[in-house]
């Protein structure tokens, strides 16, 4: 299905920021991509001569929105130059990655100077696909759909909300940021009305890849996933997906990483422990001290001389009766 793309409306740059100058805004005489509606697209499909593109890899098209937030940024603020040690900085990068992406879009910046902020805004914004218009149709007007259609920083970087479609009879007909929310019997006609390049699926994962058969089978090639689940789709479709909650899990993965480092720090870095003496008896030892005590009794009774038996006595008679000669002083006699 062939597909015509509005052109992106001229607008002079806006009055916001400060000395007056405001964000820089792509020309409406910028160049302009013909096909699909996929900013990879415009990106890739040019190395075969259509377009601006340049072959760039496609690690270096995943940072070029990071760097034209940048952009937009310093723009705000009126900032005409900026050196690639700043932008990097702005961008998360390191300066030496930064130059050479933005070699592929053929800006070397000047030596001592920078980068033009307002030409380097135009040149990614190019490459981007962003000096035209590009429909967009949410799927599912729950409260992520919603969310999504009152987010006003779409409109400012090329993406129009152009309608909201869901299954729910009770959302069909509510209003959501001035669109009015169809059913999802109309998803085909309303890709056709509003020439939609770019379909975003916001409905529970049960339904998530009918949603997406629907959105291929009426010309769309280009899907944002929010549902958590993996899409199925034929060469030549690109879908990008968003899942907050893997997200999460990776920020807990880290986090627990650090918290564990910090215990083992906390650990490694930690005095000695002291052994304080303390009362035998507290220490359960008393029992065994007696036992060493009655041993050396022993010991002292078997290392003591033989006691001396009285000459005569018959111990063998049954009438036998100790007398005092049988104990000489000090030894006391033991019955067992």
């Amino acid at each position: 299905m062939s597909r015509r793309r509005s052109p992106a409306s001229s607008t002079a740059a806006a009055t916001s920021g400060s000395g007056g100058r405001g964000r820089p805004t792509p020309e409406k005489a910028a160049p302009k991509v013909a096909g699909p509606g996929r900013a990879a697209t415009a990106v890739r499909g040019a190395a075969n001569g259509a377009g601006p593109g340049r072959g760039i890899p496609d690690a270096t098209v995943a940072r070029l929105p990071v760097y034209l937030r940048a952009l937009y940024a310093l723009a705000d603020r009126g900032v005409a130059t900026v050196s690639s040690e700043e932008l990097a900085a702005a961008a998360g990068v390191n300066s030496a990655k930064l130059r050479k992406d933005l070699s592929h879009l053929g800006s070397y910046g000047t030596r001592g100077v920078g980068y033009d902020v307002d030409y380097l805004v135009y040149q990614v914004s190019r490459e981007l696909g962003l000096t035209q218009d590009w429909p967009v149709l949410i799927v599912g007007a729950g409260n992520l759909g919603r969310a999504l259609a009152n987010y006003g920083g779409f409109a400012t970087r090329g993406f129009r909300i152009a309608a909201l479609v869901d299954a729910d009879p009770a959302m069909v007909g509510t209003v959501i940021a001035r669109h009015t929310v169809r059913g999802a019997a109309e998803m085909e006609s309303v890709i056709e009305r509003f020439d939609v390049a770019i379909g975003v699926i916001a409905t529970p994962a049960a339904v998530a890849q009918s949603v997406c058969d629907r959105l291929v089978a009426a010309g769309v090639t280009s899907i944002l996933n929010f549902a958590p689940v993996v899409l199925s789709v034929p060469a030549g479709v690109d879908v990008r997906k968003v899942d907050l909650s893997i997200e999460l899990q990776i920020l807990a993965f880290h986090a627990q990483r650090r918290g564990a480092a910090a215990r083992e720090s906390d650990a490694a870095e930690a005095p000695p422990r002291r052994l304080e003496s303390v009362p035998g008896s507290d220490a359960g030892l008393d029992v065994a001290a007696q036992l060493g005590a009655r041993l050396d009794v022993a010991a002292g009774l078997a290392a003591a001389e033989p006691i001396p038996v009285s000459a005569g006595a018959d111990y063998s008679d049954p009438g036998y009766r100790a007398g005092d000669s049988d104990y000489p002083a000090g030894a006391q006699a033991v019955g067992t």
